[in-house]
């Protein structure tokens, strides 16, 4: 967005859609006031001067964002924490205190996450010793297919599909049938309301592969790794990189947040990619550390539901059949993942050299 000239002739003053955009201005430096009120656009140059400069905060969606948000991400937390994107169409919210609120807090509504409360209400029934040995099965499947190949895209051959394969197993659904069944029907009769999460743990999953491929010091770690350390390396990956980087609620009424308040039913846009980079509540928080002492994701909620339950299994068994078929798996020479995406986000292909 650029900076307007001034448009102050007689009655086109009112006219200036700046002075329509709520909140644009950066927040006030950490234990001072802030010195413009909520709801207005602050001016950098006197009113006198001939054209009015304006500071306004970046977009999630300028360009370039898709492939790398984090400069974007580092300036609305540390300018911008509440901000109106008229591309959004939303305010917008990206400290990490103010999206966990926004996603948890009665205050919000219109959403809805695998694992909230309310998510977990509704399912009932669910064997989780099967939905682990449907898991583990199609996980030993995919990769046996791989570990054959001198090379090979983890992304369409293995992530593609074993979030499909898992659903469609765990509900009876013919092997070759699944791809056509699995997004409808059976991912419903499994997970309710959770069964449009397959593309998402597609997403999580290529992004937990990429962040351990990348790192030998973690191949090391992982490749014998016991389910408690393959469970916090998972939940550290959703951290640095969750699948879903923008999430939307509304208000149910005014909330005061960092940088103002905001209004009651208003559409809020949370940044959930830069939560989780928020160096206000995680340390080095750019660094995949699965031994952090600062733990924490905002994909998931923390009660039962099977989605999520087979994410990290998924994840888990990911790692231990891939490094059982293939174990000099590595990443191919000079790949290097590289994540895009917007709304979500993870790597499109992870090549590897399935025997070094």
């Amino acid at each position: 967005m650029r900076d307007e000239p001034n448009r102050r002739t007689g009655d086109r003053e009112h006219d200036d859609p700046w002075r329509r955009l709520p909140a644009m201005a950066p927040a006030a430096p950490a234990g001072r006031a802030a010195a413009t009120a909520p709801g207005r656009v602050r001016t950098v140059a006197e009113p006198s001067a001939p054209t009015l400069a304006r500071t306004v905060a970046p977009s999630p969606l300028d360009p370039g964002a898709a492939l790398d948000p984090y400069p974007v991400h580092r300036r609305l937390r540390e300018e911008f924490p509440l901000t109106y994107d008229p591309l959004l169409r939303a305010w917008v919210l990206s400290r990490y205190a103010d999206v966990a609120t926004a996603l948890t807090d009665r205050r919000f509504t219109h959403g809805h996450r695998p694992g909230d409360p309310a998510c977990a209400r509704a399912h009932t029934d669910v064997d989780l010793a099967e939905l682990r040995h449907v898991v583990e099965r199609t996980a030993h499947v995919l990769a046996r297919r791989i570990a054959g190949r001198d090379r090979a895209d983890l992304v369409a051959d293995f992530c593609h599909w074993l979030p499909a394969g898992t659903v469609a197993a765990a509900v009876g659904v013919p092997y070759r049938d699944m791809m056509r069944l699995v997004r409808g029907r059976a991912a419903t009769a499994l997970a309710g309301e959770c069964g449009g999460q397959i593309a998402v743990r597609e997403k999580a999953l290529a992004s937990f592969l990429g962040n351990v491929l990348a790192d030998p010091d973690q191949v090391a770690a992982l490749r014998h790794a016991p389910a408690g350390l393959v469970a916090r390396a998972w939940a550290e990956s959703l951290r640095r990189d969750p699948p879903v980087q923008i999430a939307v609620r509304r208000t149910r009424e005014d909330v005061p947040v960092s940088g103002g308040i905001l209004p009651g039913g208003s559409s809020v846009a949370l940044l959930v990619g830069a939560a989780g980079r928020d160096p206000e509540r995680f340390r080095e928080p750019d660094r995949f550390d699965p031994l952090r002492d600062d733990p924490g994701q905002l994909t998931y909620g923390p009660g039962f539901c099977p989605a999520v339950i087979l994410a990290g299994l998924e994840a888990e068994y990911a790692i231990r059949t891939l490094f059982e078929a293939m174990p000099r798996l590595r990443l191919a020479d000079g790949f290097r993942p590289a994540p895009a995406g917007l709304i979500t986000r993870a790597p499109r292909t992870l090549v590897v050299l399935p025997n070094g």
